[in-house]
């Protein structure tokens, strides 16, 4: 991508769970949308089983997610970004982000994945291969080297 295409992104989606790399990607995010002065918007999904319905009482789970949305909120305020998150409820996080994006009209989807190795073999987890395979915008994806990758 050109310096300028960088201009043409308006709106960032980040999507956090809680995890180092998901803080990290927000933390990039943060940083381009600032000197780009673009938008940046916050996600976390708590995943409903099945065996629930949809908005079933998850107030633990509310609890944790808001504590999530709370420690990104810091992390993109330290980076010069005022947001507010939001909390969604959904049966699949990859469809909720996908779907949150298309309603907020982003430009880029943000999504930090860890460094996965079952069966030996590095693999995407079940969020980022389907925002990649289902999201009508730009994804990228933010990976931090690991001890097990040097």
């Amino acid at each position: 991508m050109a310096k300028d295409a960088l201009d043409a992104l308006h709106t960032y989606l980040v999507a956090v769970d809680g995890g180092e790399a998901g803080y990290n990607a927000l933390a990039i995010a943060a940083d381009l949308a600032k000197k780009h002065r673009a938008h940046l918007h916050l996600v976390h999904v708590i995943e409903v089983p099945r065996a629930l319905a949809l908005d079933a009482d998850l107030s633990g789970a509310v609890r944790e997610g808001e504590r999530v949305l709370q420690r990104a909120e810091r992390i993109a305020a330290d980076h010069g970004m005022n947001v507010q998150g939001d909390l969604v409820q959904a049966r699949q996080a990859g469809h909720a982000v996908v779907d949150e994006a298309v309603e907020r009209g982003v430009d880029v989807i943000v999504l930090g994945v860890d460094y996965k190795r079952p069966l030996g073999q590095f693999q995407l987890g079940r969020l980022a291969q389907y925002v990649l395979e289902h999201a009508p915008v730009l994804v990228w994806l933010v990976r931090y080297p690991s001890a097990e990758v040097r």
